[in-house]
């Protein structure tokens, strides 16, 4: 292209070198042509502006927002985008979101164990302190594993009296929060009296506790 040079100094249009050797061209059809090879289209300029957008929705929500939350995040902002245009963005910035973990069950029926009576008869509100406890079971994700929890609330202040942690679903982290809860209140000097605290729980079993989970 060197040798094609005009009188002021420029690269002389391929148009014209064609048409000298009988390819007849438009100037209009060779400067639309170049114009589509060196200035980025209009797609390419959206998805410019989108990944920045998607980039800063993904570091600002702690880096655990998927495609499916990014893309609501970018609409209620008024930026229309489809959702696989963002999951596509987003394959290309290499991010993804945070991944469930597969589904743990901590309570588990057994409809042919004894069921115990409902001695609340769902009314939960009690009088004064060590009258109702209420118990459960539950699971916590960690990056080191799940983590069982058991923890005991009494229901008159809301205040958790006892708990336990355990890798297991076994009965001693159930049986250590019952535990602690009464040595709880008799370290505050409100021992319960036989007969007045009534212990509360769903009607699951788990391996190795299928025992009564009500007590009075």
């Amino acid at each position: 292209m060197d040798e094609h040079r005009d009188r002021f100094g420029g690269v002389e249009p391929i148009c014209r070198v064609l048409t000298e050797h009988g390819c007849k061209i438009a100037p209009s059809t060779y400067y639309a042509h170049h114009k589509r090879l060196t200035a980025p289209s209009a797609r390419t300029v959206r998805d410019a502006e989108l990944k920045i957008l998607i980039q800063e929705a993904y570091d600002t929500n702690y880096r655990v927002y998927g495609a499916r939350k990014i893309w609501r995040h970018l609409n209620r902002q008024g930026r229309t985008a489809a959702r696989c245009t963002v999951e596509r963005l987003m394959r290309e910035l290499g991010i993804t979101g945070a991944v469930r973990g597969k589904r743990v069950v901590t309570t588990i029926p057994d409809p042919s164990a004894p069921r115990a009576p409902d001695l609340l008869d769902r009314d939960f509100v009690a009088s004064a302190p060590n009258r109702c406890q209420v118990a459960d079971f539950a699971h916590v994700a960690t990056f080191s594993g799940v983590v069982y929890v058991a923890f005991v609330v009494d229901t008159f202040s809301r205040r958790i009296v006892g708990w336990s942690a355990s890798t297991t679903k076994q009965t001693r982290p159930v049986l250590d929060a019952l535990d602690m809860g009464l040595w709880q209140r008799d370290r505050d000097q409100h021992p319960p009296f036989p007969g007045e605290l009534v212990h509360h729980s769903d009607a699951g079993s788990q391996p190795g506790f299928n025992q009564s989970l009500q007590h009075s």
